[in-house]
């Protein structure tokens, strides 16, 4: 019993709802400039590299800390494609997961739990640690294309090691090779999603690292937080709301209603992001070329509920946020609504990663201190 002689946390250090703007590590993996509107990946501005370069590559700069030249990506590609067979135990567990009510992303949180190596992070080399990461985004796709077919009535499909990471992923996931401008659709949304600072599932992730757990389960702790509708579940969401609204002349009653009940408005507004979304503006310009009816009826939408919001909160800055586009890009790419967040999840398993063996390299178990705030009584 520590009793008196604990070490009390400092009343001058008290932090704001939600952590708001506290550091609370040093990284290179990357940062959000929310008040400029932008951010990177180890200096490198995301967006730009979500529009020339491959997935691969993306994931190879922040896993290993530079962009591979033509040789190194091809490398990479393999180590990764190799990564994304499973092997027949790990088939059977997620066939067996998904006969249940267990969505796919609970599959998926099971399966790493137990596929991927299950020795403390603390207690391996450097590259052994990295192998583990690698099996953990290389299995991802595979067992989250599986498990929502399994749950259609569909039989899963097996990888191809010829085929890119997005687009394998499409095609397990549709059960048929995806049209190119479609495949390309989903990597840029990939290549955009990988990182985005110390958000609530990368944090977790560190949190569960710095304990030194094993790899599968700190990528376990980190799918639990993402599945929450704040952080990865509102892309179907935005496209339920546009679907609700139907005509863009109904767009101001709507928000005015749902703003009147109290509720959420799915795809506005940000915690960092004080000026224009990065990642909204470039799903906005690939939702463009695919074009069609809804894209343009989303863009008549977006400028009307902006307007309202602007109304309604004159002091606040309300900027257009990553799922509202992606709902429509992840849609228009022929992804069923219930694949969005797993999507989501297939991407962000790489800055997971990132921030893993980054955590690890230089690990201080992370212990804060809360200030208690209920009734004192006297000891008898």
């Amino acid at each position: 019993m520590t009793g008196m002689n604990a070490v009390q946390p400092s009343t001058d250090n008290i932090a704001p709802p939600g952590l708001r703007g506290v550091v609370v590590a040093e990284t290179e993996v990357g940062s959000v400039r929310g008040d400029e509107g932008w951010y990177h990946y180890r200096g490198h501005r995301a967006a730009d590299l979500s529009r020339r370069c491959s997935f691969e590559a993306v994931a190879h700069l922040l896993l290993s800390g530079a962009l591979p030249d033509q040789a190194a990506e091809e490398d990479f590609r393999a180590e990764l494609a190799a990564a994304r067979r499973l092997t027949p135990e790990a088939a059977e567990l997620v066939a067996a997961l998904a006969q249940t009510d267990l969505s796919p992303m609970s599959v998926l949180r099971s399966a790493l739990g137990a596929v991927v190596d299950p020795r403390p992070s603390l207690d391996l080399a450097p590259d052994e640690r990295r192998a583990a990461v690698i099996q953990a985004i290389g299995m991802t796709p595979t067992i989250l294309a599986a498990a929502n077919r399994l749950r259609s009535g569909a039989k899963p499909l097996e990888s191809d090691e010829s085929q890119s990471h997005s687009a394998d992923y499409l095609r397990m996931t549709l059960g048929e090779t995806p049209l190119p401008e479609h495949a390309r659709a989903v990597e840029t949304y990939l290549c955009l999603t990988a990182d985005h600072g110390f958000n609530a599932s990368t944090f977790t992730a560190r949190v569960i690292t710095s304990t030194g757990a094993d790899v599968g389960g700190a990528m376990a702790g980190a799918l639990s937080a993402l599945a929450g509708p704040l952080h990865g579940g509102a892309p179907g969401r935005v496209l339920d709301m546009l679907h609700a609204i139907g005509h863009p002349d109904n767009a101001v009653p709507w928000i005015t209603a749902e703003l009147e009940a109290g509720r959420r408005i799915m795809g506005f507004g940000h915690a960092v992001y004080r000026a224009a979304d990065p990642r909204s503006e470039a799903l906005k310009a690939v939702a463009i070329e695919l074009g069609g009816e809804l894209v343009d009826r989303a863009i008549d939408i977006e400028t009307r509920i902006l307007g309202c919001l602007a109304d309604w909160k004159p002091d606040a800055v309300i900027v257009t946020n990553v799922e509202y586009y992606a709902g429509l890009v992840l849609y228009l790419a022929g992804l069923p609504q219930e694949a969005f967040t797993p999507t989501f999840t297939t991407s962000r398993v790489v800055g997971w990663g990132a921030h893993l063996l980054e955590q690890a390299t230089d690990n201080k178990i992370m212990r804060p201190s809360a200030r208690y705030t209920g009734p004192m009584h006297n000891p008898s």
